[in-house]
């Protein structure tokens, strides 16, 4: 049955301010760094001679470093303001993406990877809020804008790591520092400065705020699907028949492409029409028997890589309603959720890889795909349990005029440190409820 959708006729989530677009070119660079070091794995395992889960270290330290630094970002961004933060923690990145690239061991890399993780944590939890507060169009637009750059940085992250791989396998860290120093210009210039603000944030925040059920479970839920997808982002490639790095680039590529597809096009789509419960039902169902797949036929690489592909569909529509749901049901501000969420659901990704290359060695390269499918279907049954709070969160969002989300983004901005657009959203929000 279709279901009708007061939003039908919203703007363009692709009508942006200029500062808008700097944001999210650097969140693109940002999100590189996810799967940019997918197509090397196998070359930085032969030409440094690290074990399977030594190199999968190199998502660990930098998932697990952004997990713990979320709970502090809102801390920092409270005290010197959003654009600060951005600068920040581009800077971070841009400095240890370089100092990877120039290392000499698995170990240096690992070590500059996690310091990287911090910069990515200050950039990512603010960038988010940056982008919802300054986006016209409204909450729903500036999640779509959001999560299309992270499909954009998903996509393209695998192909520059296996065409700079092949140089090199420093090219990859290097290419990352030199993009993410423009996008640190960029941000520099078009985004307006932000004050101060007067309230400051408590260390303690983003852990208090999984005293509420709906966003402590959602994380949950986010924490057992990204093990399901680290555990495919990071271990598969050892798995594809010995593919040189620009072939792993354009597998990971035609994957980020449904990834970007399905998150901007697909999940709005299939939430209008089947609601948000149930279309993430049927995305982590399928994510685990695409995982179950590629741990029965482990030995069979085109199977892998088939399987591997058609998994951006189902990511890309998990990440784009997940991040919403937890956006649109939590009870507290959208900046502490963010962090909250971030927090619990990188612990996963960051585990996830480094288990799989100790189970591989240990017991076979089909466990720990097989344990990732049984982890993805739990955090299904996990979601049941706030079936109602999603319904009900759908429904508020149909309903014409002004809209709670609307609202809570308005709250947001006013809460979010030093974001200086509050005129313009209050504005785009008259605009937008007129329409």
């Amino acid at each position: 049955m279709s279901r009708t959708s007061g939003a039908a006729h919203a703007p363009s989530p692709f009508r942006q301010p200029k500062a808008v677009w700097a944001v999210a070119f650097a969140c693109v660079i940002s999100f590189m760094g996810i799967g940019l070091v997918d197509p090397i794995l196998p070359s930085l395992s032969g030409q440094l001679h690290a074990t399977h889960a030594e190199v999968e270290l190199l998502f660990t330290s930098y998932l697990v470093v952004t997990a713990i630094a979320m709970l502090a970002t809102g801390w920092v961004s409270s005290r010197i303001g959003a654009k600060r933060t951005l600068i920040t923690g581009l800077a971070l990145i841009v400095v240890f993406a370089a100092l990877a690239g120039a290392s000499s061991g698995i170990w240096g890399i690992v070590g500059f990877r996690a310091g990287w993780g911090l910069g990515n944590a200050l950039f990512i939890a603010t960038s988010l809020a940056v982008i919802v507060g300054s986006a016209s169009g409204g909450f729903a637009g500036a999640i779509v804008l959001y999560e299309t750059a992270l499909g954009v940085g998903i996509a393209t992250g695998p192909l520059l790591g296996g065409l700079l791989g092949t140089v090199s396998w420093r090219g990859p860290f290097f290419g990352v520092s030199v993009l993410m120093l423009i996008a640190l210009v960029a941000t520099v210039v078009l985004l307006e400065p932000t004050p101060v603000p007067t309230h400051k944030a408590r260390l303690s925040e983003p852990l208090a705020a999984l005293r509420h059920r709906a966003l402590a479970t959602t994380s949950g839920v986010g924490l057992l699907y990204n093990w399901g997808f680290f555990t495919l982002l990071g271990y598969a490639p050892f798995l594809m028949g010995g593919l040189d790095p620009i072939a792993l680039g354009g597998v990971f590529f035609g994957w980020g492409v449904l990834v970007a597809v399905f998150a901007v096009f697909g999940a709005p789509w299939l939430k209008e029409r089947f609601g948000t419960a149930r279309t993430l039902y049927g995305a982590l169902v399928g994510i685990a028997v695409l995982l179950a797949a590629i741990g029965l036929f482990d030995d069979v690489p085109a199977v892998v890589i088939v399987a591997v592909v058609l998994s951006g569909i189902v990511v890309g529509v998990n990440n784009t309603l997940v991040t919403t749901a937890v956006m649109s049901i939590s009870p507290v501000p959208r900046p502490t959720a963010s962090a909250t969420y971030g927090f619990v659901r990188f612990i996963g990704g960051g585990l996830a890889p480094f288990a799989a290359g100790l189970m591989a060695a240990a017991v076979g390269a089909s466990v720990p795909f097989l344990i990732a499918a049984v982890v993805v279907l739990a955090g299904a049954v996990l979601l049941s349990t706030i079936r109602r709070d999603l319904d009900a969160a759908d429904a508020e969002a149909e309903q014409p005029g002004p809209s709670h989300e609307r609202r809570d983004a308005e709250e947001a901005v006013r809460e979010v440190p030093g974001l200086p657009t509050e005129a313009v959203i209050a504005e785009d929000a008259l605009q937008h409820d007129r329409r």
